[in-house]
């Protein structure tokens, strides 16, 4: 009996070292979660996430005619005013070519000012001459007074001849002028015309849609193609009202992009053994008024939260794509 007592008593102590064991890992592994749920909590309160974005621009056709040598490839990267194709330019090289020349025979109808004026002037020049012979002579009594009037009346009427046919001449040779400046804007216009039908990047970006194709008519307003900036991308995200305290604009706050990799059947899986890769960013812009957290929200209790946009720029290095997920982490 005493022996069975001593087995008996020395399972219990077993039991009970073992519960106490269970009971300590237990409120380890409470105080574990308890500590990375805080963690967690504290992560989330300081960062946001969104998609990556970029500067777009679609870039349409101002001119008519068929497209020549378009010979782009999407995903290729073309430096701002690289000539990427041009539109068929001989009807608009013909006008201007017919303009210049209405503009040279216009501008031989200019009237010759100083030849038909020497006629003139010659003929002032000589009066003046025979009022100075009669004046002598009408010193010495050799001529009348009437000789004298009758000269200086002819110098008079001479000299209102002159200033008529210059004026006359001046606002015909105005005319011509200004007709000459009214094909001379009309020229412009067709320089222009025909420098727009070359097709040029109009930033440096990498071409993200084609819509023509060599040989394709083109017409005013007709996409040609779809180019973004991916080095200077922006992620727009949403954040808390609590959260939005403690942002400014120009601040200093990192993005972060999870690492990829590639499975066996070809699709992206989350690398866990990377930390993903970092850029340094800027806020941007701040909404300046709430909203509500975007549809991309699934759960219909953030859904009905009330959210502020932020707007953060950094420079891509080429790891981030247009609608890739990343995080913001505010410092």
């Amino acid at each position: 009996m005493v022996y069975l007592g001593k087995n008996v008593n020395g399972a219990f102590r077993n039991i009970v070292r073992k519960t106490f064991r269970i009971d300590v890992i237990c409120m380890f592994l409470v105080a574990l979660m308890m500590l990375t749920a805080g963690c967690g909590k504290k992560h989330r309160k300081n960062t946001a996430n969104g998609v990556f974005e970029a500067t777009e621009i679609i870039v349409s056709s101002e001119s008519n005619g068929k497209m020549l040598n378009f010979d782009i490839e999407e995903g290729q990267t073309y430096e701002a005013g690289t000539l990427l194709g041009c539109i068929d330019t001989f009807q608009t090289y013909l006008q201007i070519r017919q303009l210049e020349s209405s503009i040279n025979a216009t501008l031989a109808r200019r009237p010759n000012m100083p030849s038909q004026m020497r006629v003139l002037e010659d003929k002032l020049a000589t009066l003046g001459k025979e009022e100075r012979r009669v004046q002598n002579l009408l010193k010495a009594d050799a001529a009348s007074t009437k000789q004298l009037e009758d000269i200086q009346a002819e110098i008079n009427i001479t000299k209102s001849q002159l200033a008529a046919q210059k004026s006359a001449l001046s606002i015909q040779d105005q005319s011509i002028l200004e007709e000459v400046e009214a094909m001379r804007f009309q020229l412009q216009q067709l320089e222009h015309a025909m420098e727009n039908c070359k097709i040029k990047a109009p930033i440096t970006g990498t071409i993200i849609n084609k819509y023509i194709e060599t040989n394709e008519l083109a017409y005013a307003g007709k996409p040609l193609f779809k180019i973004a900036d991916i080095t200077n991308m922006f992620i727009k995200v949403y954040v808390t009202e609590d959260m939005l305290a403690s942002i400014k604009l120009n601040q200093d706050v990192l993005v972060h992009l999870d690492s990829y990799s590639q499975d066996n059947d070809g699709k992206n899986k989350k690398d866990k053994k990377s930390n993903g890769i970092t850029f340094n960013g800027k806020v941007t812009w701040i909404s300046p008024k709430a909203e509500f957290t975007p549809k991309m929200i699934q759960t219909k209790e953030e859904r009905s939260n009330l959210v502020y946009a932020v707007k953060v720029n950094f420079l891509n290095d080429g790891s981030a794509k247009i609608g890739m997920p990343g995080d913001v982490e505010f410092k």
